[in-house]
């Protein structure tokens, strides 16, 4: 690769020295020199010559001295040009001044040429590894930049930054897990256009993904509406199980929101459900060699996943575990029930998740109240529940366990389908 060295000097003879000293180089290609005899024709020369790699500059000369021309150099924006000062050994003032505004050697005059050429190569030298530099930032950032595109900002940092992969290696981590899924989904893909349906689905997904980078989480899978996303990894949360909690509930506002403008378009959206756990996972990059396939396993992910779908039978559209709720400082919610899940032998203690709000309204008292009698095995939690309705009538949770009861079933245990 050839250098280009624009050489900056009042004195005329030094052009006819530099290309007799480096006749050979200059004949074999390997360097081209450019000659300014002061500041002003030197920034001339770089403005028309950008792919210029070195200034050998002399400090004093008419119209613009060497001191100017680096100040200029320093301001000019994107300007990166690696600087040699020369100058009379005795001006030492001049040249601390120089290497104070950015140059990057000097060499005293008269000029030793062997010197010169050594400090030549080293400058070169050293441009070469500034532009290895900068060439591996931009890959870097143009990496980062795509990552975002597709990972969670927390999981595109830890790859970007991660060559060997060993950050994202399989591990188990506490975390808390949350799982998404829009009612009826498949009917509505069958009813709408296809046009519509990708814009509904752009749409959605990014306001989704939105709240979930807003609460730091990390989308580990998008199927069709459906998200599962992961606090507590790849990075450390103490307090994973509150985020996920907190967003779940900032999640189904998004999807009060998104059904009510959608159906002002005449499109009827079904209730998104959400379901939270926390607990041990197995969580990394399982995608082998080929692929990139950052997700989790265990107990903890299927437990989130079922508790989203036990939502539907439930009445709820947000079901958190007892483990999740007992992670989550001043945690408010009312039970769902004992929930005997697919594939587990022993219950789970559910919530519906309350904003303070929510829960001081004088209807949770009174859900509670009939829960308590159902837990306790009063034979008065029908006449409770029904007398809630009375007062609550749009409470399916409350009609769910109204419909047991009535079906013989006692308790606070729940098989589901």
């Amino acid at each position: 690769m050839t250098a280009r060295i624009l050489v900056v000097d009042d004195e005329p003879d030094l052009e006819v020295l530099i290309v007799q000293k480096f006749r050979r180089q200059i004949r074999d290609g390997a360097v081209i020199f450019l000659f300014a005899s002061d500041g002003v024709d030197a920034l001339s020369v770089i403005d028309g010559n950008s792919d210029i790699d070195m200034v050998l500059c002399d400090i004093n000369m008419p119209r613009m001295d060497g001191l100017s021309l680096l100040e200029k150099l320093q301001q000019a924006e994107g300007q990166q040009l690696s600087t040699v000062i020369v100058s009379a050994y005795g001006d030492m003032a001049n040249i601390r001044t120089a290497m104070n505004r950015g140059a990057f050697d000097f060499i005293t005059k008269p000029i030793d040429f062997a010197d010169l050429e050594t400090t030549i190569a080293k400058t070169l030298k050293h441009r070469e590894v500034l532009h290895e530099a900068h060439r591996r930032q931009a890959v870097a950032e143009r990496a980062h930049a795509s990552l975002s595109r597709y990972f969670s900002p927390n999981l595109a940092e830890r790859l970007a930054g991660d060559a060997d992969g060993s950050a994202l290696a399989g591990q188990w981590r506490e975390v808390a897990s949350l799982f998404t899924d829009i009612t009826s989904f498949t009917t509505l893909v069958e009813t709408i256009d296809p046009a519509t349906l990708g814009a509904l689905l752009n749409d959605y997904l990014a306001g989704m993904t939105d709240v979930v980078f807003a609460h730091e989480g990390t989308v580990a899978k998008i199927v069709g509406d459906a998200l599962h996303v992961l606090f507590g990894a790849p990075g450390e949360q103490q307090d994973h199980a509150a985020r996920a909690v907190a967003c779940a509930f900032e999640l189904d506002a998004l999807s009060q929101s998104f059904r009510d403008s959608w159906r002002d378009k005449g499109v009827a959206v079904g209730t998104t459900r959400i379901g939270v756990h926390a607990g041990p996972a197995l969580v990394g990059n399982f995608g082998g060699g080929r692929f990139f396939d950052y997700t989790a396993y265990g107990d903890t992910i299927n437990i989130a996943a079922r508790l989203e779908s036990a939502n539907k039978q439930l009445g709820t559209r947000i079901c958190v575990s007892a483990s999740a709720a007992a992670r989550v400082d001043g945690f408010r919610g009312r039970p769902v029930g004992d929930l005997m899940l697919r594939g587990r032998a022993e219950a789970l203690r559910a919530f519906e998740p309350l904003s303070s709000k929510q829960y001081d309204d004088p209807s949770t008292a009174s859900y509670l109240e009939a829960f308590g009698r159902l837990e306790a095995g009063e034979a008065n939690a029908l006449t409770a529940f029904a007398a809630h309705i009375g007062k609550c009538p749009d409470d399916e949770l409350a009609s769910f366990h109204l419909k047991r009861l009535l079906n013989g079933a006692k308790g606070t245990r729940i098989s589901l389908d």
